[in-house]
């Protein structure tokens, strides 16, 4: 990666987050990078702040990759300070150290890497959520882990019932834990529920796109998880990217009769979200059933049909909410805005 910065007229911090450390790359107008390590803790986050400080540095663009839950706390912490913060998704990042030809990586590369993107991008502010979005995403993320673990339980039960020597203490214990399981899962989709209930603008967005035939309350409430506030895109394109639903182009020599796949370099659990209600409405909502047949007709089939159902649902959910307007087909197909 080239030393030389071009067009800096402000610090760039590039911050990479552990569970347990934080690797700080500073780039100064005309000074060499400067690195330093601090505990991922509020004694280390105070230590980061004097770092800055220390080195008129007060007013930086400093830039974190949104690492599970581990950047929550630098981050609120920063912004409270006044530095603009911004949070990029890692699979940008990793493109980016893709494109500078960068094969190694530490924990100091990956900060100055950090550092580098957000210098030459210039990523856009981070504002941190709402308490009432931040307990919303706990819950269904918890959700989330929890059913997976209840499948996985019914499926060893399920394959103890072809064993030559039944263990009556392994059955009961599988049973023990997938009636505790279905109880949590109970439970937290109640909580969920309840939780919106007493949020009128989450409860009013909910209702909206749960107006969309094949999207129910509960995967509203997902998708509400996983995007702060769908209003603030520009465009639905910007939200389509943000799932990785964005077609990936690749055209070269032979391959341009390819298929077109997409990028994912979005969330990952925002495209779960939206798989299992796609092929719910593909099937029973008027639009995209239409839709997907025409698509059936210029030969897409499966999970390529799936794909683009995905990607036209956000595309109404993001109509919807923009308008305050419930799901019409009938208004969509005479105004011919139907995909």
């Amino acid at each position: 990666m080239s030393e030389k910065r071009y067009g800096m007229s402000i610090p760039i911090v590039g911050l990479d987050i552990g569970k347990d450390q934080l690797e700080v790359v500073l780039l100064r107008p005309e000074q060499p990078p400067e690195q330093a390590q601090f505990a991922n803790t509020p004694k280390g986050f105070g230590q980061v702040w004097r770092f800055l400080k220390k080195r008129q540095a007060q007013q930086a663009h400093v830039c974190m990759e949104a690492t599970g839950l581990y950047y929550e706390q630098i981050a609120d912490f920063l912004y409270e300070q006044g530095l603009k913060v911004s949070v990029v998704n890692p699979a940008r990042i990793k493109a980016y150290a893709q494109s500078q030809l960068s094969r190694n990586k530490t924990d100091k590369l990956d900060a100055l890497t950090i550092a580098d993107f957000c210098q030459r991008q210039q990523p856009p502010r981070w504002t941190p959520p709402t308490p009432a979005w931040r307990h919303l995403r706990a819950l269904v993320r918890h959700l989330d882990d929890l059913q997976p673990d209840l499948q996985r339980q019914r499926n060893r039960l399920h394959a103890r019932q072809y064993a030559s020597q039944p263990v009556a203490t392994v059955t009961d214990h599988l049973h023990a834990h997938i009636e505790l399981l279905q109880r949590q899962v109970k439970q937290v989709k109640q909580a969920i529920a309840e939780h919106i209930d007493q949020q009128p603008d989450l409860k009013a967005d909910r209702a909206l796109m749960a107006s969309i035939s094949g999207m129910g309350d509960l995967t509203a409430s997902k998708l509400l998880a996983e995007i702060p506030d769908i209003r603030l895109f520009d465009d639905v394109r910007q939200l389509v990217a943000v799932a990785g639903l964005n077609p990936r182009h690749h055209q070269s020599g032979t391959s341009i009769r390819g298929k077109t796949p997409i990028s994912k370099m979005g969330h990952a659990s925002l495209r779960a979200t939206l798989y299992m209600p796609a092929g719910v409405a593909k099937t029973h909502n008027p639009v995209l059933r239409a839709f997907a047949q025409r698509l059936e007709q210029h030969d897409l089939h499966g999970m390529e049909i799936i794909v683009v159902v995905m990607r036209k649902l956000l595309h109404l959910v993001y109509g919807i909410l923009k308008s305050g307007q419930p799901f019409d087909p009938q208004y969509l197909e005479q105004t011919g805005v139907a995909p």
